[in-house]
């Protein structure tokens, strides 16, 4: 059974790289038209655009710092205006500034938070207003890390944690009008942000992953698919890992 998003329309916040771009290029394969976020690089927002637009549907890259409010409101608004509504959004947006509590400045832990958690409420707000109309599925990027926690990762561990229990939340508070909340825990994945991890961490972390690998963006980005799609009309509110195991 293939997973079918004709006729959809999705926003996937921080698709211009990384886990972002893969959930970016697997939605658009599945027949969504896919608009992307990105905070810096246009000239590879354009790229990731060009190729949502190979897969025969529509593509929109939209500058936005995560952090802002009104500009949710607005990409959300360009978003449903241009393509007459919106049906999926993924919260994908996020960064790390890992240190040790005690080493850890205000501005760190207050960046990570504003952009992980505080992107989260900005897009869901926004288009929770369109999709209560016809209905959506809002996918929530956290990490195994806020299921587990980290050393030295307090901050980005407490902006993932808190990512489950505000789409509990709104799954609880959408229900009614058909629009689902679900999140998804990768573990570690290979992208451009983790490559520049040593190999003595890599082989830590294999130990810690009973399947022994790193996991790649499309298998993360297919279990986006899934939730974004009617094969997971009856899940709300939950919480998948795609961890190799490192969670258990």
């Amino acid at each position: 059974m293939e997973i079918s998003l004709e006729g959809k329309n999705a926003l996937v916040t921080g698709g211009s790289r990384g886990i972002g771009k893969s959930i970016a290029l697997t939605l658009a394969e599945c027949g969504a038209n896919v608009a992307i976020t990105y905070a810096r690089s246009a000239d590879a927002a354009e790229e990731v655009k060009r190729q949502i637009e190979e897969r025969g549907v529509q593509g929109m890259s939209l500058q936005a710092d995560a952090k802002s409010t009104d500009k949710a409101a607005e990409v959300v608004e360009t978003v449903t205006d241009e393509w007459s509504g919106l049906h999926i959004l993924v919260n994908n947006a996020g960064i790390t500034r890992d240190n040790l509590l005690l080493r850890m400045s205000k501005e760190q832990w207050s960046e990570v938070i504003e952009t992980n958690l505080g992107s989260v409420f900005n897009y869901s707000k926004a288009a929770a207003r369109s999709m209560m109309r016809n209905g959506g599925s809002i996918i929530h990027i956290s990490s195994v890390v806020g299921l587990t926690g980290n050393a030295g990762q307090a901050n980005y561990a407490a902006s993932k944690a808190g990512i489950v229990g505000f789409s509990k939340s709104l799954a609880r508070e959408l229900a009614s009008r058909n629009v689902r909340s679900n999140v998804v825990a990768p573990g570690y994945v290979e992208t451009e942000m983790t490559e520049e991890v040593g190999e003595k961490v890599l082989d830590q972390i294999k130990e810690q992953t009973p399947l022994q690998r790193p996991a790649k963006p499309e298998e993360v980005a297919r279990c986006v698919a899934f939730l974004a799609s009617d094969l997971s009309s009856y899940i709300t509110g939950d919480v998948m890992k795609v961890d190799g195991g490192m969670g258990m």
